[in-house]
């Protein structure tokens, strides 16, 4: 799904609010946590998941092409940890819902 699906599925879910309203919710909360998480905070939300950064040590890589060796500087990455219930809903039999409710998305299943 898509930051546009989203935003295409709540509209219709709250038919009180407009295509513009709800965007401009999606993108609000968006960043409020992109905020967050740029500031070193954790959020939770419950039964869904939590976001985090985990910090990756400098190591030492190789140039492919050279051969030499290349110092990788430290990195701080954002990481989500699903929750409880959200694993037990995407592990459950017939996870996903409705058939007809996931042929109207696309879904990304590369990884």
């Amino acid at each position: 799904m898509t930051r546009s699906d989203l935003v295409t599925r709540l509209a219709e879910r709250f038919s009180q609010l407009t295509q513009r309203d709800t965007e401009f919710a999606v993108k609000t909360m968006l960043d409020a946590m992109s905020d967050a998480l740029a500031r070193g905070y954790r959020i939770e939300i419950r039964g869904f998941g939590s976001f985090s950064i985990n910090r990756r040590p400098p190591r030492m890589g190789r140039n492919p092409r050279s051969g030499a060796q290349v110092l990788i500087p430290e990195k701080l990455v954002p990481h989500f940890k699903p929750g409880k219930a959200l694993r037990e809903a995407v592990d459950s039999p017939g996870a996903g819902g409705d058939d007809d409710e996931r042929d109207d998305f696309r879904v990304d299943r590369r990884r």
